[in-house]
């Protein structure tokens, strides 16, 4: 596997390899005929030795041939990547604008990535096999005595195997163990002697038998059967967008879909993009169940290193038929990939917001083009993006209006004006209405289940000061300070920077400090005071740090075993409560004066989401929101499960403004300690671009502070790009990126970041 260093290998060509690094896209080396395109290979580069993929052969090179250096080893046990997916990394790489190998490499499991990880990998990936040469038959035999009997059951069995054949199948360790328990040391013997050959085989790295009873399929309704034969229909690349009402059973959609293509082809391979972590333990579940003797695989940054290189192993080897993940499961490597399925395909997750800032689903959709494979879109609140492109038929739309269960009807939607209720001198209690409490207490006298959703994780959002107006601000970010009252410690959400709870002000002195606002914990400790015989949970990324809680949590709330749930962001989607009959909104406000031309998009989403999770069951499900602004549009239209008429009106006003998917936008950032610096080198790459020719086609705005302008002591600004066509966006920005790169702006002590369609602005 290994060549020598320094040493120029026999019969050696040139081999373009990408490497994870932002000076070029491919650096030239030496390698012999067995390094082909697709190989993960080891080169030096500097002082270092770095993985590499090796993408393509070349006769000659540029560098001068002294100046070559040799490919240093090549991982001769991987099958090579595919050329579907070096398409696919090439396609990101362009249209992100990011060096080959920064897509590439990135995109493999950290196994990989290191040359130091390759052997460990191997020991669990690989396995050892032996078979007898055919010559030492009589040999071995007559060495092995009739009362060893273990040990002669082994020897016959290998003799069996090689009587009259000239490459007998090999046998496996574990085979060789079940008829000798003293098999590793006989067979080293026995090879040492030359009578047995050692081989390598690829160890199974997913088990098939079924870890719980199989399911059966539900029968569908009548739209959701039209879904599913639409979908099978599909010959070639078809882009579907499932558009169903929460709890319209676009789940079984996409597992019949899914049956459909596996039963068609015994190699077919299916990937399934979900947007979070938490969602991938029920569907997983799910999926084994309904598919009990089909190997399955997750990718999620939440597995350990080793247990992802070896899920995406099995995908890589075409083991896995079934490929569940979050937004990093796109890239995986799957020969045999046949349909793709991206849930909840509005999801903001499925962007990826540092290093290569690639939207899963948009890549989902170029690979489906790539292979000509069908990719199904769903969701109860599409995208804008995604929704236009079904209304001008890009995609085809296939629509779930009624729940899947006859008896499960969409919750009714209550607005609680807070306006009203002061004026009727109904004080709140922490932040929790009259309504809203009394609809709980008739909850737990019914023995149903309460779920009230604040995305605010934390005690208090801020600790301030009554005499000075002092107030719990990060000395590193443009935030504050978020008090976690459990652990008594005040923490930025941002840097993560923590710090005690001060006994005083630290301005005045003065002892009279208090929490403003309310977050999760707050609700809790409420809730656990006005209803102390309630069993209460609360899910956000503070009580779930630990590896399984989430799911754990999760199991206790579908066992029945929490009368009331205070969750965030993460209990508002994708999960399926049975006996869960209210939702509380209880402070959404805040999203409504954002200065995100997204808020409303947004708001609306997630709002239709949580009340998605109440009565799904068969019991009447009922929704109670608390706010001030009863009149929204997006609230108005969420009272009356209207997302078309919520769409028309977002696209309406988009389309006046000129804003996404009616124009295309590039987010340039730049970081530096000093904001005037920022906006210096912002402005300096702004003038380089006057002399570009499309850049009259294309309007770039002046440069400005973010809006959380400094996390971490580093100060930050935008300039924002925008074009009415994509084509012409891209070729002026690659320019432009080059132009700046290469001579232009003084960029000393500034990080820049480009990010092409950007979600955050």
């Amino acid at each position: 596997m290994t060549l020598p260093a320094g040493t120029e290998p026999c019969h050696a060509g040139v081999v373009r390899v990408a490497l994870d690094t932002p000076a070029d896209d491919c650096f030239d080396y030496l390698a012999g005929p067995d390094v082909s395109p697709g190989d993960l290979v080891v080169v030096p580069f500097g002082r270092r030795s770095l993985v590499g993929v090796a993408v393509a052969r070349a006769a000659e090179s540029a560098v001068p041939a002294e100046r070559l250096k040799p490919v240093s080893a090549r991982l001769d046990w991987l099958p090579p990547l595919t050329e579907e997916w070096r398409d696919l990394a090439a396609f990101a790489a362009r249209y992100y604008q990011r060096c080959l190998g920064e897509v590439m490499l990135p995109a493999l499991p950290p196994s990989l990535r290191e040359p130091e990880g390759w052997p460990r990998l191997a020991q669990r990936a690989r396995t050892e096999a032996y078979r007898l040469v055919p010559a030492h038959i009589s040999t071995l035999l007559a060495a092995v005595p009739a009362r060893a009997r273990s040990v002669r059951a082994l020897a016959q069995a290998l003799a069996d195997r090689a009587e009259g054949h000239a490459a007998p199948a090999p046998m496996s360790l574990a085979e060789a163990r079940e008829l000798c328990a003293a098999a590793p040391a006989r067979l080293a013997e026995w090879v040492a002697a030359g009578w047995v050959e050692v081989l390598a085989a690829e160890r199974t790295l997913l088990a098939t038998a079924p870890s719980q009873a199989p399911s059966v399929a539900p029968p569908l309704h009548e739209e959701q059967l039209a879904a599913v034969a639409a979908i099978g229909a599909a010959a070639s690349f078809a882009p579907f967008l499932l558009h169903g009402v929460t709890g319209s059973g676009k789940t079984e959609v996409y597992l019949h879909a899914m049956a459909q293509v596996l039963v068609r082809d015994a190699h077919a391979q299916v990937l399934m993009l979900v947007p979070e972590i938490n969602l991938t333990p029920q569907l997983q579940s799910r999926i084994a169940a309904r598919f009990p003797h089909l190997p399955l695989a997750v990718l999620h940054s939440g597995l350990a290193d080793q247990e992802r290189s070896l899920q995406w192993l099995a995908a890589h080897r075409g083991e896995a038929r079934i490929v569940l993940g979050t937004r990093m499961a796109v890239m995986a490597s799957m020969p045999w990939l046949a349909l793709i399925v991206v849930d909840e395909e509005h999801d903001t997750s499925y962007k990826q917001q540092e290093g290569l800032r690639y939207s899963a689903r948009d890549l989902a959709v170029w690979r489906a083009k790539r292979l000509e494979i069908p990719v199904v879109l769903g969701s109860a609140t599409p995208s804008m993006e995604t929704w236009w492109r079904a209304e001008q038929g890009a995609y085809r739309k296939l629509v779930l209006r009624e729940r899947a269960q006859a008896e499960a009807a969409l919750p009714a939607v209550r607005l609680v004006d807070l306006n009203h209720e002061r004026q009727r001198q109904r004080a709140l209690f922490e932040g929790l209405s009259v309504p809203l409490l009394e609809a709980i207490e008739a909850r737990l006298a019914r023995g149903e289940q309460s779920l009230l959703f604040l995305n605010r994780r934390g005690y208090a959002p801020v600790l301030a000061c009554d005499s000075c107006g002092w107030l719990s601000g990060c000395p590193r970010c443009s935030a504050y300070l978020v008090l976690h009252r459990p652990e008594r410690r005040l923490r930025c959400h941002h840097c993560g920077l923590e710090a005690p709870v001060p006994h005083h002000c630290p301005d005045c002195g003065n002892v009279d400090i208090a929490p403003l606002g309310r977050g999760t914990q707050r609700i809790e400790e409420a809730l656990a005071a006005r209803f102390p015989q309630a069993r209460i949970a609360r899910i956000d990324a503070d009580s779930t740090r630990r590896k399984g809680s989430a799911q754990a949590m999760f199991d206790d709330v579908h066992a029945g075993e929490v009368d009331i749930l205070v969750g965030t962001q993460m209990v508002a989607k994708g999960h399926d409560f049975q006996r869960v009959t209210l939702v509380g909104v209880v402070h959404p406000d805040a999203a409504m004066f954002s200065h995100d031309f997204r808020a409303a998009e947004h708001l609306f989403a997630s709002l239709m989401q949580v009340a998605g999770r109440a009565g799904r069951a068969g019991l009447p499900g009922e929704v109670i929101i608390q706010t001030r602004y009863p009149d929204a549009a997006a609230l108005q239209a969420l009272q009356r499960h209207d997302y078309d008429g919520f769409a028309a009106g977002q696209l309406r006003e988009r389309r006046q403004a000129g804003l996404p998917p009616f124009c295309y936008q590039v987010l340039l950032t730049a970081e530096h300690g000093q904001l005037e610096r920022a906006l210096q080198f912002l402005q300096a790459v702004r003038r380089l671009a006057d002399g570009n020719v499309l850049a009259p086609e294309v309007q770039l705005h002046d440069p400005v502070p973010m809006s959380m302008v400094r996390i971490a002591g580093r100060e930050r600004a935008q300039m924002l790009v925008e074009a009415s066509a994509r084509p012409v966006l891209q070729r002026f920005v690659s320019e432009w990126v080059q132009t700046f790169s290469e001579a232009g702006a003084d960029a000393r002590g500034v990080r820049w970041q480009l990010e092409i369609d950007p979600l955050r602005i």
